[in-house]
């Protein structure tokens, strides 16, 4: 007889429990965690985040692949295009979130170059242990180099990319070409005589510099006596070779490396628009320091001038010019107040005496009899017969007294 499902004991797992499970399983697995494989390339993408994602695969099978960030920026050889054959070293696990397994990539060798990686490798750990990577020994770049030395191929884009790039950014500064190959067996050591021979010249930094290729095309680049060439040359050197996912031993010994030519260009120059727009808010900005600063020393001298005028002396000979005016002013009101008051008594006198004066009293019909020189001032002065003068207002005549009468009151 059949147990029943309800005498069972079920196990349920969660997609995400039963997930995590399986991923242990993986990452248990020590020959999964350390794994080389073989296989072609395909889908090579590079992520905005810097990870890169591409298919492994065979004439069987496929694998998906993951280089993050931190191990993407380390690779020494990345694939051209697809279908390129390549050994892959990294781990296998799986990707919860998608429900698959992952090939976690931390290395890339073409096919048959391990021989080159691994002299690539023994140079540079030689070199790093020597202190020629130090950051420490590594020259700063100047900020406006007035002459550029290219070591580079006369005949290769990187040239051509190179100085299109002087021309847009900083046309001002003059170049200086040493020329030489870049590729092939002599190819080490006219880029060391070339080196040297544009140190020799007066220069301010040097580019040294070619295009994409290959691990053997490149190689030239990775040669130990170029290497220290670089590492004493007095004048700072930009390494610019090959592509962002391309690295040489230029790159480690170089002052500064450049993902491409034209990037060394760029970092070996300012931008001349750029630094116009700098001058400008510069310009604007001491335009306005400036009148910032005449703002306030006028505020400051006027404060000061409303100082001085508060204990200035004039303000004091003003109120003193004012009191002696208030003064010239009462004493002239008063001085014409005394003079009103003389006018008008003198012309009290004049009337006074205008009353007084003979020549009004014979005006009003009156007159003055004189006997001789005496004035007649009653009738006892003369007799009948007495010849007198009569004056009058306009004049006088004479006349003989007939008789006289007494005024009886």
């Amino acid at each position: 007889m059949q147990p029943s499902l309800f005498d069972l004991e079920l196990q349920v797992f969660t997609v995400s429990a039963i997930t995590a499970y399986i991923r242990q399983k993986f990452e248990a697995d020590r020959t999964l965690q350390d794994l080389w494989l073989e296989g072609e390339t395909s889908n090579w993408k590079r992520a905005a985040s810097g990870h890169i994602y591409f298919t492994l695969k065979d004439a069987s099978a496929s694998i998906r692949c993951v280089v993050w960030r931190s191990q993407a920026n380390r690779l020494i050889y990345t694939p051209q295009q697809d279908g390129e054959s390549v050994l892959a070293h990294g781990r296998i696990s799986v990707y919860e979130a998608g429900g698959s397994y992952q090939f976690y990539v931390d290395d890339l060798e073409p096919v048959g170059q391990g021989d080159l990686y691994a002299k690539f490798e023994r140079i540079k750990a030689r070199l790093s242990a020597e202190g020629l990577f130090d950051p420490d020994r590594k020259q700063p770049l100047p900020v406006f180099p007035r002459r550029i030395g290219l070591v580079t191929s006369p005949d290769g884009a990187a040239l051509r990319d190179i100085l299109n790039v002087l021309r847009r950014r900083y046309p001002m500064a003059q170049v200086i070409l040493s020329p030489t190959q870049v590729q092939g067996e002599t190819a080490p050591s006219q880029i060391v005589a070339a080196l040297e021979a544009v140190a020799r010249q007066p220069v301010d930094v040097i580019i040294a510099a070619r295009g994409g290729g290959s691990l053997e095309d490149l190689w030239a680049f990775n040669d130990e006596d170029l290497a220290r060439a670089i590492a004493a040359c007095p004048i700072p050197v930009i390494s610019g070779v090959g592509h962002e996912v391309d690295f040489t031993i230029t790159d480690f010994v170089a002052d500064v490396r450049a993902p491409t030519p034209s990037a060394a260009a760029e970092i070996a120059t300012p931008d001349r628009l750029e630094l116009g727009r700098l001058l400008l808010a510069q310009q604007l900005g001491l335009v306005a320091g400036a009148r910032q600063i005449v703002t306030s020393a006028r505020s400051r001298v006027q404060a000061q001038q409303w100082a001085l005028e508060r204990v200035s002396p004039e303000n004091q000979l003003n109120n003193y010019r004012q009191q002696i005016d208030t003064l010239l002013n009462r004493a002239e009101r008063s001085l014409q107040h005394r003079l009103s008051l003389q006018r008008e008594r003198v012309n009290n006198l004049v009337a006074q005496l205008a009353t007084l004066d003979p020549r009004s009293t014979l005006r009003r019909g009156y007159a003055i009899v004189q006997k001789g020189q005496t004035v007649v001032t009653h009738t006892g002065q003369v007799g009948p017969g007495d010849a007198v003068t009569i004056q009058v207002s306009d004049g006088a005549f004479g006349a003989t007294v007939q008789d006289k009468s007494r005024k009886t009151s």
